[in-house]
């Protein structure tokens, strides 16, 4: 397999990282366009309150940590992933993110991954903790070649102040512990168990949390530590802190973070930091491409009556080889297309000029997506020299299923204030003129290409220069 990446920084890594990465969605930004996940909800009980969260069952309306709509026995779950493996090809990791924490139902857990490891070999295996029984299963991790895990961590401060905020209590040694001592804990078993993954060959993801006015101004402080420890990659995730979620902070009234608030922080990490930057906050229960989830498409009844003869032959492992190489060859010509365009902040511009261009897509890395339609923008930084991702931003609704009595355009442009263009397959006249009246240029003549040749290729039209970049 080519482990090149669209990512220049990717291609200066060891052969072994690169390797890890090349096609797991979530480790890899270049993956995430070609590559799926899926999520089985093993693990409902979880060990530490955060005031964040709010696990929920049989819920298909709400996309974020926490929520599933069905809980799988371990036999039941390695049977979904076969099933999905079959119907999508492109599934290449499999993960478990709860609906609790992984590590706080070590049998369950290991359980899936022992029988996936069997059933379904060429996926890669990965998990997400807190944190707090980390250092107990790094063996257990290594046994099973589960070498990416991802860490929440929203704190490095040792006094726990700032984490006994975000933290009421944490059950651990068959105790539970309240206050500034739970968070102090929970600090020095995250630290220690991300230590000793590191020291074994797993590649840490380090979850944050963003919360204004408890730790927006903390998580730089987090980053350098992560640098320290030599966690692999940063994931800065806005607060969701709607009311009707029901948790602590949204109760409370504690905002969500802004797009603002998470791209300055962002930043701020970014000097010490690799980040990822294109997290969507998955459900437990997730299926499909990251920002799409399939996940109501597959059931306990499509699968639970199966034997694994059956599966086995669904799952087809040649036929997904097959699919997935066909991947890696568009993938190829892919970033032949975008090659040299991707830039770190500081070359993007000649003169320091840059502006946020936003991108409908549908994945493959290709501007696909009918305006109409689209539920998240991806966000691009570009000057006249190269270009950068930023994050992606969700609306509140499609802009062909707007609220009744309202205009659909509004929200997308309160979103979307502070871009200049926008890149999409195809766009209304209507629509069209309304985000001209806003200051937003919807262009479509970039239909079906290349997103990041395109990104850059559109500002330089905007700063009045020829579109291509001239050779070096």
């Amino acid at each position: 397999m080519s482990c090149c990446s669209s990512n220049p920084a990717e291609n200066f890594m060891p052969e072994d990282i690169q390797e890890k990465i090349h096609n797991h969605p979530c480790y890899s930004e270049g993956a995430h366009h070609h590559y799926a996940r899926i999520h089985v909800a093993v693990a409902p009980a979880c060990n530490i309150q955060c005031n964040y969260c709010n696990r929920k069952y049989d819920c298909s309306n709400e996309s974020r940590p926490g929520v599933t709509s069905e809980r799988l026995t371990p036999e039941e779950a390695v049977k979904k992933v076969m099933y999905v493996g079959g119907e999508v090809q492109r599934l290449s990791v499999l993960g478990i993110a709860g609906p609790g924490d992984a590590l706080a139902n070590p049998e369950k857990t290991f359980k899936t991954f022992k029988m996936v490891r069997e059933k379904a070999p060429d996926l890669k295996l990965c998990l997400s903790t807190n944190g707090l029984e980390l250092p107990a299963f790094v063996d257990e991790l290594v046994k099973y070649d589960i070498d990416h895990v991802t860490v929440t961590i929203n704190s490095v401060d040792t006094t726990g102040e700032i984490g006994s905020r975000i933290y009421p209590w944490i059950f651990y040694n068959n105790k539970r512990y309240f206050g500034k001592e739970a968070a102090q804990i929970l600090l020095e078993r995250q630290l220690e168990g991300m230590k000793r993954c590191v020291e074994k060959g797993i590649l840490i993801k380090a979850n944050s949390v963003l919360i204004p006015g408890i730790n927006d101004k903390h998580l730089p402080e987090v980053a350098k530590k992560l640098k320290e420890i030599g966690v692999f990659l940063h994931n800065i995730m806005p607060i969701i802190s709607e009311p009707e979620h029901g948790t602590k902070f949204g109760l409370e009234g504690i905002p969500s973070a802004t797009d603002q608030q998470q791209m300055e922080v962002q930043e701020a990490c970014g000097m010490d930091m690799k980040l990822m930057q294109h997290c969507r906050q998955c459900r437990a229960d997730a299926v499909g491409l990251i920002g799409e989830d399939r996940g109501q498409e597959f059931t306990k009844d499509t699968f639970a009556n199966m034997i694994f003869d059956e599966l086995e032959i669904k799952y087809d492992i040649e036929g997904r080889q097959e699919s997935q190489a066909k991947i890696e060859e568009f993938r190829y010509f892919l970033d032949k297309a975008n090659e040299r365009v991707r830039k770190e902040k500081e070359e993007l511009s000649s003169d320091g000029e840059t502006i946020l261009v936003a991108v409908t897509t549908a994945g493959e890395g290709m501007i696909n997506q009918h305006f109409g339609s689209v539920k998240e923008f991806l966000i691009y930084e570009a000057g006249d020299r190269g270009i950068r991702f930023i994050h992606h931003r969700k609306v509140a609704y499609e802009y062909c299923a707007g609220p009744d009595g309202a205009n659909p355009i509004d929200g997308i442009v309160e979103k979307l204030k502070d871009c200049k263009l926008i890149l999409t397959a195809k766009i209304g006249g209507c629509p069209q003129d309304d985000l001209a009246k806003a200051g937003l240029i919807a262009d479509q003549s970039y239909a079906f290409e290349p997103i990041e040749a395109s990104v850059l290729k559109a500002a330089r039209k905007y700063f009045n220069l020829p579109e291509e970049l001239e050779a070096n």
